[in-house]
């Protein structure tokens, strides 16, 4: 039998999974690599970390499942999107990689606006310039390090890093290229229009490939860094959510994948590429050939517990600490949580956001508390699903939530109740690696196309129905959770004047 691998070049770690053509997974392991902040709203890797962390974690996940490196048949990629890696002529790296989450290129991203123009950039690349977009990053380099911008010869992915080390290959996924705003996102190619308006050589970046198609092999060089066979395939893959969105079976229009991990995300698949006209959603192409998909991102979700936690219940095991909520009834008794503890993205784009408690009252607990912050976080969920009905994805069949935070009975509940709609959870728990596998086993020919793929191995495990009477509840709490950054938003930017 067959094995697939899928590799995620994670922000803060990398993963490596086996899996056969049950869809069972047979071995994963994981290995963590430093996160460097050299500066406020920095934030760096070397990219030589990422290799020495894929190496660890194949070699330990093929040690782990006794596994053949024989049985390997294809390779999937994936992992942390949007970053800078710079090479020069002979491949070597520049300078470390810029990450998604640097916030240094405000003043780049005017700059291209201003260039292209917030409509035609939009209708081009189906996204307004963010700080966390790869384009804004060379720009940045080329005003601040003039001298590393010389010699440039290539520019990466994160995840394409780690596959021309290990093919000697230059290439990339359409998922992945739709994050750098290089790409023009309804023609699933590079934009001559974009690079000629911000004056980026077209040879600068390397050929884009659909998610399953085979994109090189396994160098000896590399195969005997990582105990694989020199000639094994390796597939374009995708960007994390993508990824994710393909290990869920979120692969066709009506299936929503939601995420709730340390960030929130709605991914809705669609037939033709779809805009929303204020950019408050991305719009990429998918891992699935022929598919574009919208997304909305909220920042702190699961994160938003886990700071709760560690602030306000230091040492409390987050079961123990989420039981006495579900006693307290939906709403929390009038108390909203505004979870914008970074900013927000989705439907906000404003890093000036904060996070608030309104409504506090004496006779509110922990407990009232602790389910305000699932509630908040429910209700920032909804905002990305609202944006997507209007945005042109359509009223979803079903919703398939995955990630920490959907171990938590209650939360669920409670998202279904704000949604309402049913969710549904799937066997599959491995997330975007697990996507990345499926990918390499139809690029190496076991399945037809991405769509079998899943309908073979990606099963539902349980649903859970929304409640008439929260239901009620929750849709004039939203209403009013709606009011809040309209209010408040004079508040934070005077708050972010002041420190």
């Amino acid at each position: 039998m067959s094995l697939f691998l899928g590799i995620d070049v994670a922000t803060t770690s990398a993963k490596a999974l086996l899996v056969d053509e049950t869809g069972a997974v047979i071995a994963s392991a994981t290995a963590d690599y430093p996160l460097s902040t050299p500066r406020p709203l920095w934030s760096e890797q070397s990219p030589t970390d990422w290799w020495t962390g894929v190496v660890a974690c194949v070699r330990q996940a093929l040690e782990q499942g006794g596994v053949d490196p024989e049985a390997v048949a294809a390779v999937g990629l994936t992992g942390q999107m949007h970053g800078l890696v710079l090479l020069d002529e002979a491949g070597q790296v520049l300078r470390p990689a810029i990450l998604w989450n640097d916030q240094r290129t405000g003043a780049e991203c005017d700059l291209i606006t201003e260039t292209l123009g917030f409509e035609r950039l939009l209708a081009l690349t189906g996204n307004p310039a963010l700080p966390g977009f790869t384009a804004p990053k060379l720009l940045w380099v080329r005003r601040h390090e003039p001298d590393i911008y010389a010699r440039i010869a290539q520019v990466l992915l994160p995840k394409d890093y780690v596959r021309y080390r290990m093919t000697g290959d230059y290439a990339t996924d359409l998922a992945g290229a739709a994050g750098t705003l290089w790409l023009d996102v309804p023609g699933r190619r590079w934009s001559d229009e974009v690079l000629a308006a911000l004056d980026v050589p077209a040879s600068w970046l390397p050929p884009v490939h659909e998610g399953p198609q085979v994109t090189g092999t396994i160098s000896q060089a590399a195969a005997a860094e990582m105990g694989l066979n020199p000639g094994t395939p390796v597939v374009a893959g995708g960007g994390d959510q993508a990824a994710q969105a393909v290990g869920v079976g979120a692969v066709h229009p009506g299936i929503v994948a939601l995420t709730l991990g340390t960030s929130g995300v709605v991914f809705a698949p669609t037939d033709q590429p779809v805009v929303e006209p204020q950019g408050r959603l991305h719009a990429f192409c998918h891992a699935v050939p022929g598919r574009w998909h919208l997304m909305g991102v909220m920042l702190s979700a699961a994160g938003s517990l886990r700071w709760y936690r560690d602030t306000l219940a230091p040492g409390i095991a987050f079961d123990d600490l989420l039981a006495p909520a579900v006693e307290v009834p939906a709403g929390s008794e009038g108390l909203l949580f505004l979870p914008y503890l970074t900013g927000e993205r989705t439907p906000h784009p404003d890093p000036l956001a904060r996070g608030a408690l309104v409504g506090l009252t004496v006779r509110h607990t922990q407990a009232h508390l602790t389910r305000s912050v699932l509630e908040g976080v429910a209700f920032g969920l909804r905002d990305g699903m609202e944006l997507l009905r209007t945005a042109g994805a359509g009223q979803p069949t079903q919703v398939r939530i995955s990630g920490g935070g959907a171990r938590s009975a209650l939360w669920r509940q409670i998202i279904a109740d704000v949604l309402q709609t049913e969710l549904a959870t799937v066997n599959v728990v491995e997330g975007a690696a697990y996507g990345a596998a499926l990918l390499a086993g139809v690029g190496a020919g076991v399945w037809p196309d991405v769509e079998a793929a899943c309908t073979d191995v990606v099963q539902l495990t349980s649903r859970v129905t929304p409640q008439a009477e929260a239901q009620a509840r929750y849709q004039t709490l939203y209403d009013q959770y709606r009011g809040l950054y309209p209010a408040l938003k004079p508040t934070f930017e005077s708050l972010a004047e002041t420190g």
